[in-house]
C-alpha cells in the first residue's frame, strides 16, 4: 500500500510540474514586424508561422517566446500549414501551390501546382494523406503519402457533394481530420457551416444545437471529440462538443482576450493550451513596422 501511494504521489507531482512548467510558457509570443502571418503548426514546443506576402516561416520556440526566420524558405505565399514527420506542409494561398519543406532546414523537398485561379488555404496531413482546400473551388487537393510520410510525386483534386453547396466567396477554409484519417472536418467561411468528409467527397453537415453556425469560420482544430474554430473577425475561438458520430454539435463556450486577440486566423496546440496567430486583418495600411504576436490561450 505505502508504495502504492508513493507512485500516486510521484505521478501526481509529475503532473503537476508539468502543468506549472506549460502554465510558464509566455502568454504573447511577439513575430517580425511587417510578417503579416496567418498559418500556424506546433510539433512538441517548436511553432511555425508563416507569412502572407513572402512564403517566409518563422520558427520559434512555445518555451521561451524566442525564434528567427526558417531561412531556406521563400515561396510566394504561405497560409495555412502542418508539420509531420519531419515536414513542414505549406498552403500557397492565391499562387495556387502547395510547397513541403524539411522543418529542420528550411530546404524545398517539393512543390505542387494544385490550382489555377484558385486559392489553397488550409491543410491537414493523415498517415496517408495530405488534404489542402482551396476556399474558390468546391474541391479538396489529395497528395498521397508514402512510406514515413514521404510525398508523392501527384496529386487528386476531390470535388465535394453530397451536403455542400459552393457559394459566392471564401468558401472552404479550415480543415482537420480524425485520429485515423478517415474522416476529415471543415468550415465553410461564408456560410458557418461545418462538414465532414471522406476520401470521395461526400460531405455531411455537422449540425450544431440551437441553430448556431460559426461565421467567418478560419481555422479548425479537431481534439477528439472537441471542435475549435476560429471565428478570425469576431476575435473568438468557438469551442464545440461533438457528438460520438460526428453529425451533430453543440457550442460550449466562445473563447475570447479582447486584449490580446486582433483578428486570429488559425490556431495549434499544446497541451491545455491554444495558440492563435493574429493576422490582424482590419489593421488599416500595415506596413514593416506593423506589430504581428501569437497569442496563447486556455481551452
Amino acid at each position: 500500500m505505502n508504495r502504492l501511494l508513493v507512485l500516486v504521489a510521484a505521478v501526481a507531482a509529475l503532473v503537476a510540474s508539468t502543468a506549472g512548467a506549460q502554465s510558464a510558457f509566455p502568454s504573447r509570443i511577439d513575430l517580425p514586424n511587417g510578417f503579416q502571418p496567418e498559418g500556424i503548426t506546433i510539433a512538441g514546443d517548436t511553432f511555425y508561422v508563416g507569412s502572407i506576402p513572402t512564403g517566409d516561416v518563422y520558427r520559434g520556440s512555445l518555451r521561451t517566446g524566442k525564434g528567427a526566420l526558417l531561412q531556406a524558405v521563400s515561396g510566394d505565399a504561405a497560409i495555412g500549414m502542418k508539420v509531420d514527420r519531419g515536414r513542414l506542409f505549406v498552403a500557397g494561398g492565391a499562387t495556387g501551390k502547395a510547397y513541403v519543406y524539411n522543418a529542420k532546414t528550411g530546404a524545398l523537398i517539393t512543390s505542387y501546382a494544385l490550382s489555377g485561379g484558385g486559392f489553397v488555404n488550409d491543410v491537414v496531413v493523415t498517415k496517408r494523406a495530405a488534404w489542402f482546400t482551396d476556399s474558390f473551388k468546391p474541391v479538396l487537393y489529395r497528395v498521397p503519402l508514402g512510406p514515413n510520410g514521404r510525398p508523392g510525386g501527384s496529386f487528386t483534386p476531390v470535388t465535394l457533394g453530397g451536403d455542400y453547396v459552393q457559394g459566392a466567396n471564401f468558401n472552404v477554409n479550415g480543415i482537420d481530420a480524425t485520429a485515423n484519417g478517415k474522416t476529415l472536418v471543415f468550415v465553410q467561411s461564408n456560410t458557418g457551416k461545418l462538414f465532414t468528409t471522406g476520401a470521395n467527397g461526400v460531405a455531411r453537415t455537422i449540425v450544431l444545437a440551437g441553430g448556431e453556425s460559426v461565421p467567418n469560420g478560419d481555422g479548425i482544430l479537431l481534439d477528439g471529440k472537441t471542435l475549435y474554430v476560429v471565428q478570425n473577425a469576431l476575435d473568438v475561438v468557438a469551442k464545440i462538443a461533438l457528438a460520438p458520430n460526428l453529425r451533430s454539435g453543440r457550442v460550449v463556450r466562445r473563447i475570447s482576450d479582447p486584449a490580446n486577440l486582433d483578428f486570429p486566423t488559425t490556431i495549434a496546440e499544446l497541451g491545455s493550451s491554444l495558440y492563435a496567430v493574429n493576422a490582424r486583418f482590419d489593421f488599416p495600411s500595415p506596413n514593416a513596422s506593423t506589430p504581428y504576436w501569437v497569442t496563447k490561450l486556455s481551452k
